[in-house]
């Protein structure tokens, strides 16, 4: 469906995109993983022919997103990360205009669009301004769906709503995929990502990673715990100093450790944290996750980045 290869994007001196290659398959949910800054929405606005690249090329369904942009459009539905809809015209409003633009309508389309319509159906002459988040959010995926495009693109869609709306949108988009329609998406939220048939990891307009959620987590490759005690900054500064400490990073309450060694003794780091004051001290050995695979990519990538600045300083 997607074929991107050695996409290269700057504004000025800042390099949004950097060699960026990535296929995204037919009637899958391929997700775009990464931080506010990473470069999700410059690679979505290259392929959504909204942007220009200063190198490489995208293909949709075999046509170049320069050359055939018009075609393109109308088998792309676009959700930006902003609410970009008409907030002064009402539900019904908006979502018969942009039937319109791309010259069908809502009863054409209707069973498309109606597991996500239904949901606002009953505030359809309300004012788009006036809805909640999670109702703008269903507003903005009937008017990306209403031209039947072949891929959706969302870019954080569930960023800024509630817990259930964001379970609930998720569950949209596995019906969207079973229809037959292609769904690229990107969230700064690691546990989004265990939705996705395939992830890409980006950072600074990099990718770091690209298969399947399972497949990355299994490239973590090292025992995990997790930590905790009362003062948890003064234990981040403590462990950082224990011996044999290969990372720790905080992980909301907890902190995320693993240790040099492989044959790792917990009562030792038990001992040393108590003979440095700490108290309530939890050590537990846990499954790693996406996020601690990005954490750890990131630290490699840095590392390599080091080790080049000084081959480059000798």
């Amino acid at each position: 469906m997607i074929q991107a290869e050695n996409i290269r994007k700057t504004y000025g001196e800042v390099v949004a995109l950097e060699d960026i290659s990535l296929e995204v398959k037919k009637g899958e949910i391929f997700g775009l993983i990464g931080p506010d800054g990473a470069g999700k929405t410059t690679f979505f606005r290259i392929v959504s022919s909204l942007l220009l690249p200063d190198k490489g090329t995208v293909r949709i369904n075999d046509l170049d997103v320069i050359k055939d942009y018009r075609k393109i459009r109308m088998i792309v539905g676009y959700m930006p990360q902003r609410f970009s809809l008409y907030s002064d015209l009402t539900v019904i409003e908006n979502l018969h205009f942009f039937a319109t633009v791309f010259g069908t309508s809502i009863e054409k389309n209707y069973d498309l669009i109606r597991d996500v319509y239904r949901k606002i159906e009953p505030f359809r002459n309300r004012i788009a301004g006036n809805l909640s988040g999670g109702m703008k959010q269903k507003l903005a995926l009937s008017c990306a769906l209403i031209h039947e495009p072949k891929l959706l693109i969302l870019d954080e869609p569930t960023t800024g709503v509630d817990a259930i709306s964001r379970k609930e949108f998720w569950e949209l988009l596995k019906n969207l995929k079973e229809k037959g329609i292609t769904v690229l998406v990107s969230t700064p939220y690691m546990d989004e990502a265990k939705m996705c048939n395939r992830v890409a990891l980006i950072q600074n307009g990099s990718i770091l990673s690209i298969d399947t959620p399972k497949s990355i987590i299994k490239t973590f490759g090292r025992q995990l715990y997790a930590l905790r005690s009362t003062d948890i900054y003064r234990l981040l500064l403590d462990t950082r100093n224990f011996p044999t400490c290969e990372s720790v990073v905080p992980f909301g309450q907890n902190l995320h450790y693993t240790d040099k060694s492989s044959d790792f003794n917990q009562k030792k780091l038990l001992a040393y944290l108590k003979q440095n004051g700490h108290e309530d001290i939890a050590i537990e050995e846990i499954k790693p996750g996406i996020e601690d695979v990005f954490m750890k990519l990131m630290e490699q990538k840095n590392e390599a980045g080091h080790q080049n600045n000084l081959q480059v300083d000798t």
